[in-house]
């Protein structure tokens, strides 16, 4: 069932959690006609109840923090987090501030790093497209449970 239906056209939630949009408009770059992020049968939506991809860029400061959580929790599963770029990885050049609270995976699990300042349309092609290789095995085995 997850085969017939999910994989042909994963959804993906974008958010932003504080960054400085470097990471943002490479990927609305990825969506534009020369790089046609599309053609992998991806859409970019704006709920998270549809969502099967979570895409965050930027560090997690102190108020996108219980926001992060809460849209994760409303994914359902089987769903793969993405961190894009420096400051969603690590904490990047924000790293430190008082408002700052370093990388996503300190608050949910994230399945594929794609680094950069700012990260290149190609790397985040690349790791969405290793994103969707973890969907499907999550699908997998959450067909066999």
């Amino acid at each position: 069932m997850f085969k017939k239906f999910r994989k042909k056209s994963p959804w993906i939630l974008h958010y932003n959690a504080g960054s400085c949009n470097g990471c943002d408009i490479e990927i609305l770059a990825c969506l534009s006609p020369k790089y046609d992020l599309e053609r992998f049968g991806v859409i970019n939506t704006g709920n998270p109840k549809q969502s099967d991809v979570f895409l965050v860029t930027g560090p997690v400061t102190y108020r996108s923090r219980s926001r992060i959580m809460e849209l994760y929790s409303q994914i359902p599963e089987p769903k793969v987090v993405v961190a894009v770029g420096s400051c969603a990885c690590t904490g990047g050049v924000f790293r430190g501030m008082y408002n700052v609270e370093d990388g996503v995976d300190r608050y949910i699990p994230v399945d594929v790093y794609i680094a950069g300042c700012a990260s290149s349309p190609e790397l985040i092609m690349d790791g969405i497209v290793k994103a969707l290789e973890i969907l499907e095995t999550k699908g997998e085995k959450l067909e066999k449970n």
